[in-house]
């Protein structure tokens, strides 16, 4: 080629001395309390207003999906909110925590969420009023504050509206209402809530910048946010550090020359494209693909479509994607083994650094890892132990898994753990999936996890349930 000037110009590299590192490498699951370095601040142009909230409410037969059985509130694990995910020791303990199920509150609610990374929680009372509680440091609570609640309280900005879905990520929240419209509040670095900036906080319910279909369904991984329409259209936004927000790219670029940044997604964005490779290595876009169910982790998702296939996108590390390989993906790929020979897949639920997959006929699988040591499953696996149970409902922590399966709670989960199990003081840890014996008959129909703490619902409607749980301890913080 000539070299008559018309070589392209070549992207600015990092100088050839040592070359910085863009952050403190902390493991995937630590905290660090400076998030990446924003985009530099140029005159914050004041976004166009948005249009009125939609009125229209979901279909009633739509809504109806999401409604539930309400049951009583269960907890375990750690309670000192502000110690969650920090070394010990880093501020005083509130409450020892709790190594047994204990009950929280007298309301019933019909939907519990907290996710791997978080600290804190939400919960949908009966007739769809939004509570939450736990750590609040980016007012990931949406009380207009960033005081920590210890019991469950009120969202006022959302009182009187019903919600039907919501998510939590590290430090930050979406509430779904049975318009199908999005709120979001809480931490906002990476432009995780959607709202068209990165302001770092957003302490109040928030609608987010978008007008599309309505929204049916949200997810949140530790700085980003998935939310799916009713059309099975999958919108992303927030940190695309490792691809996961599934648009092609990993967002990085160089400040200066040492300097690096993200473009951060600060609106939603349409998830277009979605992938398979074939055995020769060749790239096929995959057609009609409406997605039907989706989890986030801390940095990657799986999602199913409506002809039960499993696309995931984002961290590779540990083969938590389940391609049988630790390379990251910036777009959505097919899991070729559940293409073939595991069928269809049913229910899928991200942990930390690790996936579960229920398929069609309800077995269990497991990719990624779920401790730090040891040999990582690089495809889906199945998990011997849990054959023949028939899975309700799932929860994934940062390193333990609590699942209710017919009328028992299994558990596992190795060391640390910090009562999550709910498997008592003696046997805190397990490798192995155990039966927890004092919740057996309490009929758990839904469980949630945080990064340290376990969430059940107990559905009390027969004499015997209400009878089992009025022995149970009761957890008044």
């Amino acid at each position: 080629m000539s070299n008559n000037g018309t070589r392209k110009r070549s992207l600015p590299s990092a100088p050839r001395g040592k070359p910085r590192k863009p952050r403190k490498q902390l493991s995937e699951d630590e905290e660090s309390n400076d998030s990446v370095t924003s985009e530099p601040r140029e005159q914050q142009r004041t976004p166009s207003p948005m249009g009125d909230e939609p009125t229209v409410k979901l279909p009633e037969e739509l809504l109806k999906t999401f409604y539930k059985t309400p049951g009583v509130l269960m907890i375990a694990g750690l309670v000192s909110w502000d110690l969650t995910a920090k070394k010990e020791n880093a501020t005083a303990r509130t409450h020892p925590n709790l190594y047994t199920f204990h009950r929280l509150t007298d309301r019933k609610y019909r939907l519990i969420v907290s996710s791997c990374s978080a600290g804190h929680s939400i919960l949908i009372g009966e007739d769809g009023t939004a509570y939450t509680f736990g750590r609040n440091g980016s007012g990931q609570l949406g009380f207009g504050d960033t005081t920590t609640r210890n019991v469950p309280e009120v969202v006022p900005a959302l009182h009187g509206i019903n919600i039907i879905h919501a998510a939590v990520g590290r430090h930050h929240s979406l509430f779904v209402t049975d318009t199908g419209t999005v709120y979001a509040c809480g931490d906002n670095k990476s432009g995780q809530c959607g709202l068209g900036s990165s302001s770092p906080q957003v302490l109040k319910p928030t609608r987010i910048r978008y007008t599309g279909k309505p929204i049916v369904k949200v997810g949140c991984g530790a700085e980003f946010s998935m939310i799916l329409d009713c059309n099975g259209g999958l919108h992303s936004f927030g940190l695309p550090e490792y691809g996961q927000l599934g648009h092609n790219t990993d967002g990085k670029y160089f400040v200066t020359s040492t300097k690096l940044s993200y473009h951060f997604e600060t609106v939603p964005k349409h998830i277009a494209l979605f992938f398979e490779k074939t055995k020769d290595g060749h790239v096929v876009p995959v057609k009609d693909v409406d997605i039907v169910d989706f989890s986030c982790g801390n940095n990657h998702t799986v999602a199913i479509d409506s002809k039960k296939r499993a696309f995931s996108w984002g961290f590779g590390g540990f083969g938590r994607l389940g391609h049988a390989e630790q390379k990251d993906e910036s777009v959505p790929r097919l899991i070729k083994y559940f293409d073939t020979a595991a069928r269809g897949v049913r229910s899928v639920h991200c942990g930390s650094t690790y996936s579960l997959a229920v398929n069609e006929i309800g077995t269990l699988f497991l990719f990624g890892q779920t401790k730090r040591t040891g040999e990582a499953n690089m495809y889906p696996k199945p998990v011997q132990d849990l054959t023949g149970w028939n899975i309700r409902s799932i929860g994934t922590s940062n390193t333990s898994i609590v699942i209710a399966a017919d009328d028992s709670l299994i558990a596992w989960g190795v060391s640390p753990t910090y009562g999550e199990l709910g498997t008592g003081e003696i046997t805190k840890s397990t490798a192995k999936p155990k039966e927890v014996t004092r919740m057996e008959g309490t009929n758990v129909t839904q469980v949630t996890m945080g990064y340290s703490h376990t969430l059940l619902l107990c559905d009390d409607s027969t004499d015997a349930v209400k009878q089992k749980l009025a022995t149970m301890p009761v957890f008044d913080p």
